[in-house]
């Protein structure tokens, strides 16, 4: 089988889960239906492969934080210099007197970089974390 070659199959659904679909299409701009399927297909995929703690990925970790906290900033930096063969980069922005907004670019084996991650959205003072990835090797 030749894995480069669209490969057509049908899916069943209910009509009022079909129409929140095709809302979604709509706002998110695909052309079709089978564009947000392979995407969402590709995301699944995606979610498995970062439960298989070897597989190689990259991504970002996003951290919203107040550095008045206590002792936040020390643990950020401790935290990042023993993991930090996993980071390639990391941005740090002053949103206002209070708040902080750090990206963090890495690469490295899933289950280290979500280790990493955990660690430090975990922290008391980190009021929003979010963690994005993706495959190195193409899906």
């Amino acid at each position: 089988m030749d894995d480069s070659l669209l490969k057509r199959f049908s899916v069943s659904m209910e009509g009022s889960l079909l129409r929140k679909f095709d809302q979604l299409v709509t706002q998110r701009g695909y052309s079709n239906r089978s564009e947000a399927v392979r995407d969402l297909v590709r995301e699944a995929i995606l979610e498995q492969t970062w439960e298989e703690n070897d597989e190689l990925i990259a991504g970002t970790i996003l951290l919203f934080y107040n550095h008045h906290q206590r002792n936040l900033l020390e643990e950020m930096t401790n935290i990042q210099h023993d993991m930090h063969d996993l980071i390639m980069a990391t941005t740090h922005f002053h949103l206002n007197q209070e708040s902080c907004l750090e990206l963090i670019v890495v690469q490295g084996k899933a289950g280290e970089v979500r280790e990493l991650s955990n660690r430090l959205t975990s922290l008391k003072g980190v009021d929003f974390g979010d963690f994005t990835v993706a495959p190195v090797e193409k899906i």
